[in-house]
Parts: structure tokens; sequence; C-alpha cells
């Protein structure tokens, strides 16, 4: 046995053991307890590294080699391949697996002269092979304890494959439903989003990272991508300080008091500059004022895209402004190890940038435990054991009906009936095992995910007959990977319409496919995509008792079936068990309790479209005159607003009062509303309470949610809900450039939706 030791500090030391096994093991060894200080560990050390090797943990590839096979000889991959036997490489992204994360590991561990472990990163965006409903999905549950649970799922699953690092919670909070990211993220509000932030967050890191059921988490991006202009992936965002302060921020900063440990820049620009280069973003306020001790890693080669930006004339200057800017790691864009130690050779970079840019990576590492084991998310029995256990697909059937939004259910069509009818399932999603995974759907299996078929089939009370009646458009590929259609075939629309005249009850899946949001897929036009709308008339002509189920990532344009059709159901794209969930709520196994996380707007014109908008000088209740803020051809309100959702129990609202109605310095106020379950079914309601701050330094929303509570009423009976108003919940980012609480009158409203018509007043005074 060889034995190397490293003197790190006078107190600290890593001692490597190889052993003479076949297979070489390293192992670092436990600090004494005196010296276990991971700062002094880190610097201890920072202390023995080159500038090219600080740099090279500031490189992240993506998995360039297939390392079961030979090791590469020439081109990108053999210098990435030398990169790392040098260290010069501090994260890796895309490698799935033990064995090659093990493989890729051990070169870093053993060949590279300080044996520095790396971090594996990929996108489990709402799980790694199990899948719970797509972020936007999630959101509409307003469970908080449900989305952390389903992050911790997804954690465990994909640290068992050997990843410790995910790039999500996504936190941009967007109005505009033409952008395909805002099924990644929680909707348009920011009370919302920020909890919802904060549980992902927790659920993908726990408490801490003593074994390997938790990952790094990552917040995004930042900051204001959901503001891209015209809903445009990539677009140049240009808010004002106020927006930027109260509306784009408090969820990045929630995640922060969440104990992230690693920010993602985004791609936009903000006030002229690439997000990725603006020491405003990442070193004023993430590092300085809010003061975040992890790493920020680029998006995907966003430094070089800086050149296109038009801000860097090449990679060397990209190089220099995403470093003085605060961006600590490069992914993929090669930049930073290809420039980086020549500006700070020729003082164009600090060297105590690229310090205390590596410091923050290898505090991470130390805090992950690699240092002390390399291999710990490396065991294969453990993967064998637990990617696609039952426990997790109980955890995402759970999460995905509760994400479910009834929208309409008029005469109270369902649930339906378990025996005794004739029902006619139609639409090419009813029968897809793909589309209900998503975007971002990871390591998941094409062809996994439960349809809606397969979920009604387990009622065999019914005579179910299913028809496709016409395929759904394909959209954006998705690295060319889609089979182009024939998008003008009708040739089954009479086979959809026989069975619709057969049957007792429709129901009609249509929507988008997975792959029709996501990034780089917005659209202008969000009508059902292709012949559907044609399919869902003729259906409706053929029989009126039509159950439609919305399966899509955005919201959608819905009048004529709201117009229509007696009962509305989104259903998002669910996840793995999406046809289960489905077809447990369509059934009434499941009382369905989502709210909606976006409004749906009528027209795409509209957009964007959100419920606490500022009143404007001549507010949209202006009566019959003509100057005043409307459109002359559309009503201003959304189909369905913000917290829209229905429930197969009747909820009244009743006795809404304050315990005082003046609050000053630390007191508080205690609203209380009672809730009545009016109906024969025992449900659940999300109520909703919603703050209008009348005057303010700078103008305030004509409503703003600021607080909700999931509350469970059995058939008839009535309980009392109580939320607790402060100072704290009260100060916005001021006209004075603060944090700060105002004196001045106040509105509260409580109710099932954010158009709550309930309402009290009071004042805070200082």
């Amino acid at each position: 046995m060889k034995r190397r030791v490293f003197v790190l500090s006078q107190a600290v030391a890593i001692t490597l053991i190889w052993s003479c096994s076949t297979h070489k093991t390293v192992t670092y060894n436990q600090p004494s307890a005196k010296n276990n200080d991971i700062e002094r560990r880190t610097d201890s050390v920072l202390n023995l590294m080159t500038l090219e090797e600080k740099i090279g943990q500031m490189n992240q590839y993506n998995g360039f080699w297939e390392v079961t096979g030979p090791a590469p000889k020439d081109g990108a991959a053999a210098i990435k391949y030398e990169h790392l036997k040098k260290g010069w490489v501090g994260s890796m992204l895309n490698v799935l697996g033990t064995k090659d994360v093990r493989a890729l590991q051990k070169i870093a561990v053993e060949q590279s002269r300080l044996h520095i472990p790396i971090i594996f990163g990929y996108d489990v965006i709402h799980g790694y092979q199990t899948l719970s409903p797509i972020p936007l999905g999630e959101s509409a549950s307003w469970d908080l304890e449900a989305i952390q649970k389903s992050a911790a799922i997804a954690a465990e699953e994909a640290a068992a494959v050997g990843l410790n690092w995910t790039f999500a919670p996504m936190v941009d909070i967007t109005r505009d439903a033409r952008w395909g990211r805002v099924m990644e993220g929680a909707g348009e509000d920011t009370f919302l989003g920020s909890k919802i932030a904060y549980a992902r967050v927790k659920g993908f890191q726990g408490e801490n990272f003593r074994d390997a059921k938790t990952i790094l988490a990552c917040t995004k991006h930042f900051a204001a991508y959901g503001f891209a202009e015209a809903g445009r992936d990539y677009n140049t965002v240009d808010i004002g300080t106020s927006t930027l302060y109260n509306v784009v921020l408090p969820p990045f900063k929630a995640t922060v008091d969440a104990g992230v440990y690693t920010f993602m820049n985004s791609f936009n620009e903000i006030n002229g500059v690439p997000s990725t280069g603006s020491a405003f973003l990442q070193r004023d306020i993430l590092k300085g004022n809010w003061g975040f001790k992890g790493f920020v890693v680029s998006d995907w080669g966003s430094m070089a895209e800086m050149i296109a930006h038009g801000q860097a004339k090449d990679g060397k200057q990209a190089a220099e402004i995403a470093s003085n800017g605060g961006s600590d790691m490069d992914m993929e864009s090669s930049v930073y190890v290809e420039h980086l130690a020549a500006l700070v050779r020729e003082g164009k970079v600090k060297e105590s940038y690229i310090d205390d840019s590596a410091r923050r990576i290898l505090r991470t590492k130390f805090e992950l435990g690699l240092f002390d084991d390399p291999y710990k998310y490396c065991d294969e029995a453990r993967e064998k054991a637990t990617v696609g256990k039952k426990e997790f697909q109980d955890g995402v059937l759970d999460m995905a009906k509760k994400s479910i939004v009834l929208l309409k259910n008029q005469n109270d069509i369902l649930p339906l009936k378990k025996s005794g009818q004739k029902i006619a399932l139609i639409g090419a999603l009813a029968n897809d095992k793909s589309s209900p995974l998503g975007s971002w759907r990871g390591a998941a299996k094409d062809g996994s995910a439960v349809s809606v078929l397969e979920g009604m089939q387990k009622y065999p009370g019914n005579q179910l007959t299913f028809e496709k009646g016409v395929e759904v458009a394909i959209g954006t590929p998705v690295f060319g990977s889609e089979t182009k259609i024939n998008m003008t075939d009708r040739s089954e629309f009479q086979k959809a319409i026989t069975a619709a005249e057969n049957a007792d009850v429709v129901v009609m899946v249509l929507g988008e496919i997975g792959f029709q949001t996501g990034e780089g897929r917005s659209r202008v036009n969000l009508d059902l995509p292709g012949l559907q709308q044609e399919l869902l008339e003729a259906v409706y002509k053929a029989n009126k008792n039509v159950v439609l189920v919305v399966n899509s990532g955005r919201p959608l344009i819905l009048n004529w079936a709201d117009e229509n059709i007696p009962a509305i159901v989104e259903a998002w794209q669910l996840g793995t068990q999406s046809g289960n969930a489905i077809a447990q709520v369509l059934y009434g196994d499941y009382n369905p309790s989502g709210k909606l996380p976006m409004s749906f707007p009528r027209n795409v014109g509209q957009l964007p479209i959100y419920y606490n908008h500022k009143s404007t000088g001549r507010p949209n209740g202006g009566g019959e005159s003509v100057f005043w803020s409307h459109y002359g051809d559309e009503k201003n309100a959304p189909l369905y607003p913000f917290g829209h959702g229905l429930n197969y129990s009747k909820f009244e609202y009743t006795n809404l009062r304050l315990s005082t109605a003046s609050l000053s310095g630390n007191e508080r106020i205690t609203v209380s509303v009672d809730v009545k379950n009016t109906s024969k079914i025992d449900g659940k309601e999300v109520v909703q309470m919603y703050i209008h701050d009348l005057f303010g330094s700078a103008t305030r929303p004509v409503r703003e949610l600021k607080g909700f509570e999931m509350t469970a009423l059995k058939a008839g009976e009535t309980k009392t809900v109580s939320f607790d108003i402060d100072k704290k919940l009260l100060e916005f980012y001021t006209a004075n450039n603060r944090w700060e609480t105002e004196p001045g009158d106040f509105t509260v409203f409580i109710g099932g939706n954010s158009n709550a018509t309930l309402s009290a007043n009071f004042k805070y005074v200082n």
C-alpha cells in the first residue's frame, strides 16, 4: 500500500490511501474535531493551488467522452480529457449513472495533482426518471409540503445515480404565457413564488448532506428572465427598479434564506447588461447585500453569448466581463479556462476574484462531503434499489392529483359515475404515454407515463371507447427528434364523432405535447394546436355532455370551450402517474383542490396579463367613457383569474373581521373569516388573503397575495381561518430605494381567488 500525504496547513491534511486492489479507491481522512472547520480546510486547499488550478475549478464541461470506451486521442474531447487529468475541471454535467460518474471522478481524484473531486450536475427539474408534474403544475397545488416532498423524491433518485447537483428551482416570475419556460416556474405571483422557491430548495437539499439522498439546488435564472420581451425566449428585458425589487427578486432572496448553495445567471440582458456579466446583480445584490456564500454558474454558453449580445468583442473579453461581474463557474463556454490566467497576469481581472470563486466552489465540495468520500454518490447497489421505487411512484401520484385544477363544472357533470355509463374517450393525448412527461423530462424513458386511457381502464364499470380523432401538432423539434406528421389529416374525425354520438359522456383530452413548452418554445398562438379545436367543436355538435381535459405546459386560450363545454379540467403535464391521477379526479376518488398560479388570458393580445397590476390614472372601471384603460374589442379581465379553481364541494365565505382596525410598530392584526362547506362532499379549499396598499411613495398594485391556507372541511362543516398581518408583511421597495413599511390605508380581501370581494379596511401608523 502506498501512502501519500499532502500537508494543507499546520493543522489540516488530506491523506490519500491507494489500495492494492484491482479498483483503486481514494479516501480523504476526516479532520480532527478540533479542526473540523470547512473554511479552514477550504483555504488550506486553495493555498496549494496554482492560478490555473483555481481557474480549473471555475470550468464546467458537458459529458464529452464515452467512459467505457478508449480515452479520446484528439480534438476537443482530448483537450477536455487532459484538463480533467490536470484538475482543470471543477464540474461536469449530463453524466448519468454511478458507473460513469465513478470513472470520471476517479480520474479527477487519482490523476490530478491535488486530487480535488468534481461535482456532477443535471437538469433534475421535476424528477429524474420518476417524474412529478411540471413545476407550473405543482405550483397549482399551493401545497408547500407536497412540493417539498416532490423535490426530495427527485433529489434522492438523482443522487442514487451519481448526481449531486440539480439546476433547479427556476424561480422566475412571469406574466406572459407565450414564453415556453413558464412550465418550469411557479407562475405570476411573487408571494406564492417565494414560498414555493423556498420549499423546493429545502426539498432538494434537505437539512444537510450527511447522507447521499440530497443534492445541491441551483436557483435560476438571475435575474428577470421571465420578463423577456414579447415572451420570446432569450430576449431583452427592460423593467424598472420597482418591478425588479418588488416582483422579480423576492423569490431569489427566499432561496438564499433557505440556504441554497448555487445560483445560475440568466441569458437575458437587464438594464443594457447581460446578466452573466452584471456586477450589480451578482456582486452588489447577491454576494453583497444578501450575503450569499455559494457560487454562481453561468447558463449554457452564456459567457460566450455576450459576444452576440454586443458587449464583448471576443471570448477573452467575455471572460473578463463575466469574472469581474461575479460569475464563478463557466458552463460550456471554455472562456475561463482559455483566457482567465492571461487576464489576471495582465491586471484586467483581480486574482482575488479568482480566489473568491475557487473558494466558493471548494467550500461547496467540502459541504457535500466529497473531500471525505469522493465516491459518496457512486453506490451501484443503491442506484439499482432506488430508481423508480414504489415509494416514489406513490409520491408523484399524490403530487399529480394535487396539481389538477377544475376550471368549470356546469351542472355537476363531474365526477363521472363509476358504472352504467357509456364513455367516449377522444384525443391523441388520451393514449399518449410520453407527452405527460412534459419538457425537461430528465432521464425518464419515452412511453413510461401512465396514459389517461390506461388510468380510466382501471374503472371497469363503464363501457369505454377510445378514438384518436386527430394528431397533435409537434411544434419546435427537440434536437431534431420529432417525427413530422400531416397536420391537415381529418380522416379520423368521423370515428370520433360516431363514438361521441353513441356515448352518454365524452371525455376529450386535448392540448400541447410535452415538448411544445420549455426552453426555446415560445408561441404566438395559444389556441389548441392543430385541428384539435375543430375536432372539439365537431364532437360537441354530436354530444353536448363533454368533459374537456387540457394537457398543457402553460395557460391556453379556452374561450370557446368555456362558453360551450360543461366541464373543463386543467391537467397540465403531470408526469409518470398522469393517467392515474386524472382518472381518479374524473371519477371522484380524489376531490380536486388546485388553484391557478397564472391567469388564463382571453386573447394573446392581453399578454402580459396578471392580477396584481397597477390601477393607472384612468382605471379600467371607468364606466362608458372611451377614455379609460381598456381594449375596444376584448375585456380587460382574464378568462380565469389567478387563484381560480373549483372543487366538487362548494364553499361559502362569511363574517370577515379584524382584531383591530389600526396597526403600528411591532403590533399585528388578526384577520379572520368563516368558511363553510355547503355541499355534501368533503373537500379542501385554498383560502387566499390579498392586501391593497391604497397610497404609497411608489404606486402599488390593486391587490397582492399576502397569505393562503389549505383548509380541509367535511360536508356541512364551518371553520374559522385566520391570518396575521404585521409590519413586515406590508413592506415594499419604496421610492426611497429601500425596503420599508409606509403608514397609510389598506384593504384586505379574503376569498377563493384573486377576485375575492369580501373585504375590510385598516390603517398602519408609525
